[in-house]
């Protein structure tokens, strides 16, 4: 688990093919990694990546075909920065909210302008994750802890302020940019919770109608 907080901007150092997935090798620029030890989590935009190998300054992680074809990752190449997280302790302060580290999907970004000194971002999430994004819900973004500021469909809107620009890999994003979403773990459980008995039944029976939020008291 991780907090959306962000602890340091890491530059891919290698990319090593591995018989049809690869190998990933973060330079970790000013994140300590005196306490990380081989098997540890560390987000990298926003995708929970296993330490196999381990320096004073980098660390290796292996990154399967899935997880490439469902993230960013395989967008990345030579000395691109990424957003490094630590995975939580029980001692971490909370100040973004709980984050899996698991890629609901891939956004894209569809408009970018400043508005003083913060930038405004919209970004198009696939229409299949709409209706997790609340206004003023939490979304994580590349791994990133961010409150969403409006909702028009599947676009939604942010308001970055010029400390997030500066810590995290937001400041280089670009029109037409592709992003790891990771939305609200609550309200997947929401989802979930309001099917009922219906949980256990197969997938093409699960959908919540009007009538499950109806039965459930939501209506």
């Amino acid at each position: 688990m991780f907090t959306g907080i962000i602890e340091a901007i890491g530059t891919i150092q290698n990319i090593s093919p591995q018989a049809g997935d690869m190998r990933l090798t973060i330079n970790t620029a000013k994140l300590d990694l005196t306490d990380v030890q081989l098997g540890d989590s560390i987000a990298v935009n926003g995708v929970c990546l296993t330490a196999i190998e381990l320096t004073q300054n980098s660390f290796s992680a292996d990154v399967s075909r899935e997880t490439l074809s469902l993230t960013s990752l395989a967008n990345l190449t030579a000395n691109s920065p990424v957003n490094l997280e630590k995975a939580l302790t029980l001692a971490t302060r909370l100040g973004g909210h709980l984050v899996s580290g698991h890629v609901d999907g891939l956004g894209h970004i569809t408009e970018r302008k400043a508005d003083a000194r913060s930038i405004r971002f919209h970004i198009k999430a696939p229409d299949e994750l709409a209706k997790y994004i609340a206004h003023k819900g939490s979304i994580t973004v590349d791994g990133t802890s961010l409150t969403v500021n409006a909702v028009n469909g599947a676009i939604f809107e942010l308001n970055i302020v010029p400390h997030t620009l500066q810590q995290t890999i937001m400041n280089f994003y670009q029109v037409g940019q592709s992003v790891n979403l990771e939305v609200d773990l609550l309200a997947r459980y929401l989802e979930r919770l309001l099917l009922g008995d219906k949980a256990a039944l197969p997938q093409k029976n699960k959908e919540t109608t009007m009538q499950t939020l109806l039965n459930s008291g939501f209506i």
